[in-house]
């Protein structure tokens, strides 16, 4: 048997992974992915705890925010060995200090008040009224303890003094700054902050004595304007009712004209002047003398009435008679009486000419009667 011969292979350095060490599928892969992301999660965490901010800078060693070591102090914040306190009147939120918000409330509503009084104060010397123009420090600082005594019961007393403090530089800052006769110096309301405080009558008052001229030839030429409006519109309603009157008396004295005409009838075709004035006219209306000439007027112009004087029981009377022979305006009744319209005004023409008609006939019957009895007496044997 041959004997073989020959060199073996030599074994690799690195050995082949075993099976299972890399993912052999998207879900082994996912699986590793998550484990990476809450390894580094936790990490980041741990980081984060231990790490502690650093101090803040002092604030009375200039020097100190030169370092990397500290926090430079923030604003309206006093840094001592490394803490930080806010001053008055702002809180510390994080590492920075905040504007307290009810201190900034109490001082804004303060200085208003305070302005709004010194303000008045001038506005009433300005209307003539007893007030203060020049106010001193000393006023001032009363005026604003009085008020925050009113509105500081939720303030302890080093809030009270920052909110003092705030309104008197508030104060400063809106009013002016003069000086009285002995070089003091002094505060006051600005002119025209002054003028805007004056009450409303005030204003109206001295605007009226300031522009006197204009007021006065205002009030003329509206007096005057008013004046003109009310005698036009008089005019009209006047004319107006002259013309419902005269239509009435024509319709009267047509209605009565009709009457007259009848056979047998003893009514008289004219009508007392003065009868129809009291019967159409109400009390009111009869001490406007102008109504009752208006309508004679239409009257005069009318050429279908005529117009006579006529004794009446031993009185000088003047009466209308109508002189038409058609009855124009009872074919207008029919035409309104066919829509269904019937004025009053005629019903009561129409009543009142049956009226006239029948005081007509006993004044002809007493005619008679005193003629008949005058003829008995001169003859008593016939």
């Amino acid at each position: 048997m041959a004997r073989r011969t020959g060199r073996s292979r030599p074994e690799p350095r690195w050995a082949e992974p075993p099976p299972g060490l890399f993912p052999a599928g998207i879900h082994d892969l996912l699986r590793l992915l998550a484990v990476l992301a809450i390894a580094a999660a936790v990490a980041a965490a741990c980081s984060v705890l231990n790490r502690r901010p650093a101090p803040f800078c002092d604030s009375d060693d200039p020097y100190s925010a030169a370092y990397d070591s500290c926090e430079p102090c923030p604003e309206n914040g006093r840094c001592v060995d490394g803490e930080l306190r806010c001053v008055e009147g702002f809180k510390r939120r994080g590492r920075v200090c905040v504007e307290d918000g009810l201190l900034t409330h109490t001082a804004n509503k303060i200085s208003e008040l305070l302005q709004h009084r010194i303000c008045d104060e001038h506005a009433r010397v300005l209307c003539g009224q007893p007030g203060k123009i020049l106010f001193q420090q000393h006023d001032i600082s009363s005026m604003a303890d009085e008020l925050l005594s009113k509105d500081a019961a939720r303030l302890s007393d080093d809030r009270i003094r920052v909110v003092k403090e705030r309104v008197l530089q508030s104060a400063h800052g809106f009013l002016e700054t003069t000086s009285t006769y002995d070089k003091v110096q002094a505060f006051k309301c600005p002119e025209l902050a002054a003028e805007l405080h004056r009450p409303l009558s005030c204003q109206a008052r001295q605007w009226i004595s300031s522009n006197i001229v204009f007021v006065i030839t205002s009030c003329v030429l509206s007096a005057a304007l008013l004046r003109i409006l009310w005698s036009i519109y008089q005019r009209r309603a006047l004319s107006k009712r002259a013309e419902q009157i005269y239509e009435q008396v024509c319709e009267i004295l047509e209605d009565n004209a009709i009457s007259a005409k009848i056979g047998n009838s003893e009514c008289e075709p004219w009508v007392v002047t003065s009868w129809l004035r009291d019967h159409l006219l109400s009390t009111r209306e009869r001490r406007n003398t102008l109504l009752w000439k208006k309508v004679e007027e239409l009257l005069l112009e009318d050429s279908r009435i005529d117009q006579y004087p006529k004794v009446i029981k031993g009185e000088a009377k003047v009466v209308l008679e109508w002189q038409a022979s058609g009855s124009l305006s009872g074919k207008i009744k029919k035409m309104q009486g066919a829509a269904g319209k019937a004025r009053s005004g005629s019903v009561g023409a129409i009543k009142l000419a049956e009226e006239i008609c029948g005081s007509s006939i006993s004044s002809s019957r007493d005619k008679e009667h005193c003629s008949s009895t005058s003829k008995g007496a001169t003859n008593p044997f016939m």
